[in-house]
Protein backbone atom coordinates (compact mmCIF):
# COMPACT_ATOMS: atom_id res chain seq x y z
CA UNK A 1 0.00 0.00 0.00
CA UNK A 2 3.09 2.55 0.91
CA UNK A 3 4.97 1.43 -2.04
CA UNK A 4 4.40 3.86 -5.00
CA UNK A 5 2.32 2.84 -8.18
CA UNK A 6 2.49 5.43 -11.25
CA UNK A 7 0.48 3.07 -13.36
CA UNK A 8 -2.41 3.86 -12.04
CA UNK A 9 -4.21 7.33 -12.89
CA UNK A 10 -6.01 9.72 -10.69
CA UNK A 11 -9.56 9.00 -11.66
CA UNK A 12 -8.71 5.35 -11.22
CA UNK A 13 -8.56 5.92 -7.31
CA UNK A 14 -12.41 7.20 -7.15
CA UNK A 15 -13.54 4.24 -9.35
CA UNK A 16 -15.47 2.98 -6.22
CA UNK A 17 -16.52 6.56 -5.27
CA UNK A 18 -18.41 7.17 -8.52
CA UNK A 19 -19.98 3.78 -8.42
CA UNK A 20 -21.00 4.87 -4.59
CA UNK A 21 -22.37 8.40 -5.71
CA UNK A 22 -24.18 7.36 -8.25
CA UNK A 23 -26.59 4.74 -6.24
CA UNK A 24 -26.34 6.61 -3.41
CA UNK A 25 -27.65 10.07 -5.59
CA UNK A 26 -30.52 7.35 -7.09
CA UNK A 27 -31.55 6.30 -3.28
CA UNK A 28 -31.38 9.37 -2.44
CA UNK A 29 -33.98 10.25 -5.38
CA UNK A 30 -35.70 7.18 -4.10
CA UNK A 31 -36.24 8.47 -1.15
CA UNK A 32 -37.34 11.57 -1.84
CA UNK A 33 -40.08 10.11 -4.30
CA UNK A 34 -41.66 8.05 -1.77
CA UNK A 35 -41.76 10.72 0.92
CA UNK A 36 -42.97 13.22 -0.97
CA UNK A 37 -44.51 11.44 -4.38
CA UNK A 38 -43.85 14.38 -6.57
CA UNK A 39 -40.81 15.34 -8.90
CA UNK A 40 -40.15 18.55 -6.98
CA UNK A 41 -39.58 17.10 -3.97
CA UNK A 42 -37.73 13.93 -5.63
CA UNK A 43 -35.29 16.97 -7.06
CA UNK A 44 -34.92 18.54 -3.95
CA UNK A 45 -33.89 15.16 -1.87
CA UNK A 46 -31.34 14.40 -4.83
CA UNK A 47 -30.06 18.03 -4.70
CA UNK A 48 -29.49 17.89 -1.05
CA UNK A 49 -27.84 14.39 -0.95
CA UNK A 50 -25.19 16.18 -3.53
CA UNK A 51 -24.77 19.26 -1.57
CA UNK A 52 -23.74 17.10 1.57
CA UNK A 53 -21.70 14.91 -0.33
CA UNK A 54 -19.36 18.11 -1.27
CA UNK A 55 -19.94 19.84 1.92
CA UNK A 56 -18.30 16.25 3.07
CA UNK A 57 -15.26 16.05 0.91
CA UNK A 58 -14.74 20.04 1.36
CA UNK A 59 -14.75 19.50 5.22
CA UNK A 60 -12.79 16.20 5.39
CA UNK A 61 -9.93 16.92 2.42
CA UNK A 62 -7.31 18.04 5.30
CA UNK A 63 -8.67 14.32 7.16
CA UNK A 64 -7.92 12.36 3.80
CA UNK A 65 -4.38 14.36 4.30
CA UNK A 66 -3.74 13.31 8.24
CA UNK A 67 -4.87 9.72 7.45
CA UNK A 68 -2.19 8.95 4.70
CA UNK A 69 0.21 10.87 7.12
CA UNK A 70 -0.14 7.88 9.71
CA UNK A 71 -1.32 5.20 7.09
CA UNK A 72 2.31 5.67 5.39
CA UNK A 73 3.98 4.13 8.42
CA UNK A 74 1.42 0.79 8.94
CA UNK A 75 1.78 -1.91 7.98
CA UNK A 76 0.16 -3.22 4.98
CA UNK A 77 -2.26 -5.37 6.47
CA UNK A 78 -3.31 -2.91 9.08
CA UNK A 79 -3.84 0.25 6.19
CA UNK A 80 -5.80 -2.34 4.45
CA UNK A 81 -7.56 -2.97 7.71
CA UNK A 82 -8.64 0.70 8.09
CA UNK A 83 -9.28 1.64 4.71
CA UNK A 84 -12.03 -1.45 5.15
CA UNK A 85 -13.12 -1.78 8.42
CA UNK A 86 -12.56 1.91 8.70
CA UNK A 87 -14.62 2.88 5.84
CA UNK A 88 -17.33 0.88 7.22
CA UNK A 89 -17.20 2.67 11.02
CA UNK A 90 -16.81 5.88 9.33
CA UNK A 91 -19.90 5.95 7.08
CA UNK A 92 -22.24 3.40 9.44
CA UNK A 93 -20.78 4.38 12.66
CA UNK A 94 -20.46 8.26 12.66
CA UNK A 95 -23.45 9.19 9.78
CA UNK A 96 -25.90 6.48 11.70
CA UNK A 97 -25.22 4.89 14.92
CA UNK A 98 -23.57 8.00 16.33
CA UNK A 99 -26.62 10.74 15.69
CA UNK A 100 -28.62 7.76 16.75
CA UNK A 101 -26.63 7.63 20.21
CA UNK A 102 -27.11 11.32 20.76
CA UNK A 103 -30.75 10.96 20.72
CA UNK A 104 -30.72 7.96 22.74
CA UNK A 105 -28.55 9.71 25.61
CA UNK A 106 -30.14 13.00 25.26
CA UNK A 107 -34.11 11.95 25.00
CA UNK A 108 -33.19 8.85 27.65
CA UNK A 109 -34.77 6.63 25.31
CA UNK A 110 -34.12 3.06 23.53
CA UNK A 111 -32.42 2.51 19.84
CA UNK A 112 -35.78 1.63 18.37
CA UNK A 113 -37.67 4.31 19.36
CA UNK A 114 -34.72 6.76 18.33
CA UNK A 115 -35.29 5.20 14.70
CA UNK A 116 -38.94 5.51 14.80
CA UNK A 117 -38.56 9.22 16.13
CA UNK A 118 -36.07 10.27 13.23
CA UNK A 119 -38.08 8.46 10.53
CA UNK A 120 -41.55 9.95 11.97
CA UNK A 121 -40.82 13.18 13.96
CA UNK A 122 -37.59 14.63 12.23
CA UNK A 123 -38.52 17.88 12.95
CA UNK A 124 -37.84 16.86 16.84
CA UNK A 125 -35.07 14.61 16.23
CA UNK A 126 -33.01 17.45 14.59
CA UNK A 127 -33.81 19.51 17.64
CA UNK A 128 -32.54 17.30 19.53
CA UNK A 129 -29.05 16.89 17.88
CA UNK A 130 -29.07 20.49 17.13
CA UNK A 131 -29.48 20.79 21.55
CA UNK A 132 -26.59 18.07 21.50
CA UNK A 133 -23.96 20.86 19.26
CA UNK A 134 -22.36 22.38 22.83
CA UNK A 135 -20.46 19.41 24.41
CA UNK A 136 -19.97 17.61 20.82
CA UNK A 137 -18.07 20.77 19.43
CA UNK A 138 -16.18 21.03 22.98
CA UNK A 139 -15.38 17.30 22.54
CA UNK A 140 -14.53 17.08 19.24
CA UNK A 141 -12.77 20.46 18.97
CA UNK A 142 -10.55 19.70 21.89
CA UNK A 143 -9.47 16.60 20.33
CA UNK A 144 -8.41 18.15 17.44
CA UNK A 145 -6.53 21.38 18.71
CA UNK A 146 -4.38 18.69 20.11
CA UNK A 147 -3.80 16.55 17.16
CA UNK A 148 -3.22 20.27 15.61
CA UNK A 149 -0.94 21.37 18.61
CA UNK A 150 1.07 18.04 18.82
CA UNK A 151 2.18 18.13 15.11
CA UNK A 152 3.60 21.57 15.51
CA UNK A 153 5.01 21.53 19.14
CA UNK A 154 7.42 19.19 18.10
CA UNK A 155 11.72 18.92 19.00
CA UNK A 156 12.05 16.94 15.99
CA UNK A 157 10.23 19.13 13.57
CA UNK A 158 12.67 20.32 11.19
CA UNK A 159 10.37 21.38 7.86
CA UNK A 160 8.83 24.71 8.64
CA UNK A 161 6.22 26.19 5.94
CA UNK A 162 5.15 29.74 7.71
CA UNK A 163 9.03 29.73 10.03
CA UNK A 164 8.51 32.97 12.01
CA UNK A 165 5.55 31.35 13.80
CA UNK A 166 6.87 26.96 13.41
CA UNK A 167 10.04 27.56 14.57
CA UNK A 168 9.54 28.83 18.02
CA UNK A 169 6.90 26.24 18.37
CA UNK A 170 9.11 23.72 17.53
CA UNK A 171 12.08 24.89 20.34
CA UNK A 172 9.40 25.26 22.72
CA UNK A 173 8.35 21.40 22.62
CA UNK A 174 10.97 21.39 24.88
CA UNK A 175 8.63 22.51 27.74
CA UNK A 176 6.59 19.02 28.43
CA UNK A 177 2.90 19.60 28.40
CA UNK A 178 2.61 22.80 26.51
CA UNK A 179 -0.14 21.75 24.21
CA UNK A 180 -2.20 20.33 27.33
CA UNK A 181 -1.44 23.59 29.05
CA UNK A 182 -2.88 25.56 25.88
CA UNK A 183 -6.01 23.71 25.63
CA UNK A 184 -6.89 24.31 29.08
CA UNK A 185 -6.36 27.64 28.88
CA UNK A 186 -8.80 27.77 26.09
CA UNK A 187 -11.36 26.00 27.44
CA UNK A 188 -11.53 27.86 30.85
CA UNK A 189 -11.44 30.93 28.79
CA UNK A 190 -14.40 29.34 26.82
CA UNK A 191 -16.53 27.83 29.36
CA UNK A 192 -16.19 31.51 31.39
CA UNK A 193 -17.95 33.04 28.52
CA UNK A 194 -20.59 30.94 28.30
CA UNK A 195 -22.31 31.52 31.57
CA UNK A 196 -22.16 28.83 34.20
CA UNK A 197 -24.47 26.04 32.83
CA UNK A 198 -23.09 25.92 29.32
CA UNK A 199 -19.87 27.18 30.62
CA UNK A 200 -19.50 24.02 33.00
CA UNK A 201 -21.25 21.70 29.99
CA UNK A 202 -18.19 22.77 27.80
CA UNK A 203 -15.91 22.39 30.07
CA UNK A 204 -16.31 18.45 31.34
CA UNK A 205 -16.99 17.94 27.34
CA UNK A 206 -13.41 19.65 26.64
CA UNK A 207 -11.92 17.77 29.41
CA UNK A 208 -13.33 14.53 27.83
CA UNK A 209 -11.71 15.02 24.63
CA UNK A 210 -8.67 15.95 25.94
CA UNK A 211 -8.28 12.76 28.42
CA UNK A 212 -9.58 10.84 24.86
CA UNK A 213 -6.65 12.21 22.93
CA UNK A 214 -4.26 11.67 25.93
CA UNK A 215 -5.74 7.57 26.26
CA UNK A 216 -5.47 6.42 22.66
CA UNK A 217 -1.54 8.37 22.98
CA UNK A 218 -0.88 5.92 25.77
CA UNK A 219 -2.52 3.05 24.67
CA UNK A 220 -0.82 3.74 21.05
CA UNK A 221 2.55 4.18 22.98
CA UNK A 222 1.91 0.89 25.15
CA UNK A 223 0.87 -1.23 21.98
CA UNK A 224 4.37 0.01 20.12
CA UNK A 225 5.90 -1.35 22.84
CA UNK A 226 4.46 -4.70 22.95
CA UNK A 227 5.38 -4.74 19.08
CA UNK A 228 8.93 -4.50 20.00
CA UNK A 229 9.24 -6.74 22.75
CA UNK A 230 6.86 -9.38 21.36
CA UNK A 231 7.36 -8.67 18.15
CA UNK A 232 4.04 -8.58 16.98
CA UNK A 233 3.32 -6.23 14.22
CA UNK A 234 -0.17 -5.96 14.05
CA UNK A 235 -0.65 -4.69 18.21
CA UNK A 236 1.50 -1.61 16.58
CA UNK A 237 -0.68 -1.76 14.12
CA UNK A 238 -3.91 -1.33 15.92
CA UNK A 239 -3.01 1.45 18.16
CA UNK A 240 -2.49 3.64 14.69
CA UNK A 241 -5.91 2.46 13.81
CA UNK A 242 -7.86 3.56 16.94
CA UNK A 243 -6.09 6.92 16.47
CA UNK A 244 -7.39 7.39 13.40
CA UNK A 245 -10.76 6.08 14.00
CA UNK A 246 -11.19 8.52 16.90
CA UNK A 247 -9.20 11.35 14.50
CA UNK A 248 -11.93 10.84 11.90
CA UNK A 249 -14.77 10.91 14.31
CA UNK A 250 -13.90 14.28 15.58
CA UNK A 251 -13.81 15.74 12.12
CA UNK A 252 -17.05 13.78 11.46
CA UNK A 253 -19.10 15.70 14.70
CA UNK A 254 -19.13 18.73 12.94
CA UNK A 255 -20.21 18.01 9.68
CA UNK A 256 -22.89 15.45 11.02
CA UNK A 257 -24.57 18.78 13.20
CA UNK A 258 -24.00 21.08 10.41
CA UNK A 259 -26.04 18.57 7.64
CA UNK A 260 -29.28 19.29 10.01
CA UNK A 261 -29.19 22.66 8.73
CA UNK A 262 -29.75 21.15 5.19
CA UNK A 263 -31.88 18.43 6.06
CA UNK A 264 -33.57 17.06 8.96
CA UNK A 265 -33.87 13.73 7.65
CA UNK A 266 -31.33 11.13 9.25
CA UNK A 267 -31.62 8.42 6.23
CA UNK A 268 -31.09 11.74 3.69
CA UNK A 269 -27.69 12.89 5.57
CA UNK A 270 -26.60 9.52 5.71
CA UNK A 271 -26.43 8.79 1.82
CA UNK A 272 -25.08 12.47 1.32
CA UNK A 273 -21.81 12.21 4.14
CA UNK A 274 -21.50 8.56 3.23
CA UNK A 275 -21.08 9.50 -0.39
CA UNK A 276 -18.36 12.19 0.32
CA UNK A 277 -17.10 9.66 3.14
CA UNK A 278 -16.37 7.17 -0.01
CA UNK A 279 -14.07 10.32 -1.61
CA UNK A 280 -11.91 11.20 1.24
CA UNK A 281 -11.41 7.50 1.52
CA UNK A 282 -10.10 7.47 -2.26
CA UNK A 283 -8.14 10.66 -1.97
CA UNK A 284 -6.21 8.73 1.55
CA UNK A 285 -5.44 5.76 -0.67
CA UNK A 286 -4.00 8.22 -3.51
CA UNK A 287 -1.78 9.98 -1.11
CA UNK A 288 -0.65 6.67 0.36
CA UNK A 289 0.18 5.14 -2.88
CA UNK A 290 1.17 7.91 -5.11
CA UNK A 291 3.93 9.28 -1.71
CA UNK A 292 2.36 12.56 -2.44
CA UNK A 293 2.93 14.07 1.16
CA UNK A 294 6.66 13.58 -0.02
CA UNK A 295 6.45 15.48 -3.11
CA UNK A 296 4.34 18.34 -2.21
CA UNK A 297 6.03 18.94 1.69
CA UNK A 298 4.07 21.35 2.56
CA UNK A 299 1.05 19.83 1.93
CA UNK A 300 0.86 18.22 5.39
CA UNK A 301 1.82 21.20 6.94
CA UNK A 302 -1.66 23.00 5.33
CA UNK A 303 -3.51 19.96 6.82
CA UNK A 304 -2.82 20.17 10.27
CA UNK A 305 -3.44 24.07 9.81
CA UNK A 306 -6.86 23.16 8.57
CA UNK A 307 -7.16 21.49 11.47
CA UNK A 308 -6.27 24.19 14.15
CA UNK A 309 -8.79 26.05 12.39
CA UNK A 310 -11.69 23.97 12.64
CA UNK A 311 -10.84 23.22 16.45
CA UNK A 312 -10.55 26.94 16.81
CA UNK A 313 -14.07 27.22 14.75
CA UNK A 314 -16.20 24.74 16.19
CA UNK A 315 -15.14 26.73 20.03
CA UNK A 316 -16.39 29.94 18.53
CA UNK A 317 -19.22 27.83 16.99
CA UNK A 318 -20.77 27.67 20.67
CA UNK A 319 -20.87 31.06 20.97
CA UNK A 320 -22.10 32.52 17.40
CA UNK A 321 -23.00 30.60 14.61
CA UNK A 322 -20.42 29.87 11.65
CA UNK A 323 -21.80 28.57 8.56
CA UNK A 324 -19.83 24.41 7.92
CA UNK A 325 -19.57 25.94 3.83
CA UNK A 326 -17.23 29.17 5.48
CA UNK A 327 -15.41 26.29 7.42
CA UNK A 328 -15.58 23.68 4.84
CA UNK A 329 -14.16 26.09 2.08
CA UNK A 330 -11.49 27.73 4.53
CA UNK A 331 -9.56 24.22 5.13
CA UNK A 332 -9.43 24.00 1.18
CA UNK A 333 -7.89 27.33 0.57
CA UNK A 334 -5.37 26.41 2.93
CA UNK A 335 -4.71 23.05 1.72
CA UNK A 336 -4.28 24.86 -2.11
CA UNK A 337 -2.02 27.02 -0.61
CA UNK A 338 0.20 24.74 0.83
CA UNK A 339 0.35 22.74 -2.76
CA UNK A 340 1.42 25.92 -4.16
CA UNK A 341 3.90 26.18 -2.14
CA UNK A 342 5.04 23.20 -2.37
CA UNK A 343 5.11 23.16 -6.46
CA UNK A 344 7.21 26.67 -5.86
CA UNK A 345 9.44 25.27 -3.58
CA UNK A 346 10.01 22.06 -6.04
CA UNK A 347 10.34 24.02 -8.69
CA UNK A 348 13.37 26.03 -6.93
CA UNK A 349 15.25 22.55 -5.60
CA UNK A 350 15.19 22.14 -9.49
CA UNK A 351 16.46 25.15 -10.91
CA UNK A 352 19.33 25.40 -8.50
CA UNK A 353 20.04 21.68 -9.47
CA UNK A 354 19.94 23.15 -12.76
CA UNK A 355 22.51 25.63 -11.83
CA UNK A 356 24.67 23.28 -10.06
CA UNK A 357 24.89 20.83 -12.99
CA UNK A 358 25.88 24.01 -15.50
CA UNK A 359 28.56 25.44 -13.14
CA UNK A 360 30.29 21.85 -12.80
CA UNK A 361 29.78 21.32 -16.79
CA UNK A 362 32.06 24.46 -16.88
Amino acid sequence: MSTSTPHKTVLSYFTWSFIVTVVGLALGAWLGWQTTGTIGGMASIFFICAVLAVLEISLSFDNAVVNANKLKDMTPEWQHRFLTWGIIIAVFGMRIIFPLLVVVIAAGIGPIEAIVLAASKPEEYARIMTDAHLPIAAFGGTFLLMVALTYFFNSDKDVHWFGPLERPMARLAEIKGIEVAIVLILLLTFSSVLGEVEGTTFLYSGIYGLLTFLAVEVLGGILDASQKTLNAAAQGGFGAFLYLEVLDASFSFDGVIGAFALSQNLFVIAIGLGIGAMYVRSMTIMLVEKGTLSEYRYLEHGAFYAILILSVVMYFQTLVHIPEVITGLGGAVLIGVAFWASVRHNRREEAHAEEGKTVAAE
